[in-house]
């Protein structure tokens, strides 16, 4: 005689498990999910074919994104640059010359609409800040042993 499976865990999980419902999700322990139910639940869905006045709002919040993306690249170019405070050989403050290139490259990828080109270049920009305060941090990390080293080894 087979017994009604009983839901194991807190009094809790035994009254919701014995609530009725919608269907609940299967548990790991349940055993494996069919294929459809896999394909169904990772897959992405084929949306539905948007006319042009949806089409056109779809891209524009894509825009969007990437406009508020590309906005808070640039904000954070503009902090990391106040670590630079040295000049060149000419006498200009590296700050002065990173803004100066960051503003250029922001302005001629402007206009820039493929919406993978403008991933690939907020994604390179991200990562050259980020490799830029590496460097600066590693700089100061080697600046302060060798002080700290100067300092033991003159006491």
């Amino acid at each position: 005689m087979a017994m009604a499976a009983r839901p194991r865990g807190s009094p809790l999980l035994r009254a919701l498990a014995g609530t009725r419902g919608p269907p609940r999700a299967r548990s790991i322990h349940e055993g494996p999910d069919t294929i459809d139910e896999l394909l169904d639940r990772h897959l992405s869905k084929k949306s539905p074919a948007l006319d042009d006045d949806a089409a056109e709002a779809l891209a524009r919040r894509r825009l969007t994104s990437s406009r508020r993306e590309a906005l808070g690249l640039y904000r954070d170019i503009l902090r990391a640059t106040r670590l630079f405070e040295w000049p060149d050989e000419r006498g200009v403050p590296w700050r002065d010359t990173l803004r100066a290139n960051a503003r250029r490259e922001f302005e001629e990828a402007r206009g820039e609409r493929d919406p993978e080109v403008v991933a690939r270049l907020l994604i390179g920009g991200r990562d050259a800040v980020d490799q830029a305060l590496e460097r600066v941090a590693d700089a100061s990390r080697r600046m302060v042993q060798a002080e700290e080293a100067k300092r033991r080894g003159g006491a």
